[in-house]
């Protein structure tokens, strides 16, 4: 199972976060905007489709450059949840509907399933959804043609407490032992091609614990699993 044990060295690193996107967002962000505009402004009137493709690659990393810095001080340092009682099952619903044109693209069985009864919980709804998204976009970004990913949302009882856990499992390739201590990290670099790259893992285990929740990699006998759990009570 991936996760952090050691508070004081994720808030040390958390802090370090911080520090670096404050200061690297506001000097890189400004020659991106100055890049990403006179790309725009070239592309208007270029009327080469060539030289259009090149404009569009241009403007589109430069974005890109944009919401990574957005992403990593997102996580360093990110807004408290607004909670309100929500339906757990609409938000998964939600959320899950909302990858299905990208699994119909790259051919991915995308499923829920479980039981689909009301489930409610004080969450921010909005972080909710991100988080899911991000969990279930991981598996489409590794699986072939022909894989498939299901989601499952459970209520249940951990000791005295109880809690929702939305489990996210695909048949890829799977995670190597190696991997899983720095699964969570944003843009660890020994991730396997093609699944973790970026932010979303990240996000959406920020997200879980300022919900008072877990987000871990749990063992599989094949592919992944990710299991969400938050708490239902005070």
């Amino acid at each position: 199972m991936a996760t952090y044990d050691d508070a004081d060295l994720l808030r040390a690193k958390l802090e370090a976060l911080a520090e670096f996107a404050a200061g690297a967002g506001h000097e890189i962000n400004n020659p991106l905007a100055v890049i990403s505009g006179r790309a725009q402004l070239l592309l208007r009137d270029e009327r080469d489709p060539e030289r259009r493709r090149d404009l569009a690659v241009i403007r589109t990393q430069a974005m890109r450059i944009h919401e990574m810095i957005a992403d990593l001080m997102l996580f360093a340092r990110p807004p408290l949840p607004r909670k309100t009682p929500c339906d757990l099952s609409t938000l998964v619903a939600a959320a899950v509907d909302s990858l299905r044109p990208k699994a119909e693209v790259a051919r991915v069985r995308l499923e829920r399933v479980g039981k689909s009864a009301p489930l409610t919980a004080e969450v921010d709804a909005e972080q909710i959804h991100v988080a899911v998204r991000a969990v279930v976009d991981n598996g489409l970004n590794v699986l072939a043609a022909g894989g498939a990913i299901s989601v499952e949302l459970r209520g249940t009882t951990d000791g005295a407490q109880a809690a929702a856990k939305i489990i996210v499992r695909d048949d890829g390739p799977g995670i190597a032992p190696e991997v899983r201590e720095h699964l969570f990290d944003p843009f660890y670099s020994g991730r396997e091609a093609g699944r973790g790259l970026g932010m979303g893992l990240s996000k959406a285990w920020r997200i879980a614990t300022n919900h008072g929740g877990t987000l871990t990699c749990d063992e599989a006998e094949c592919g992944a699993q990710f299991t969400l759990r938050l708490p239902l009570g005070p």
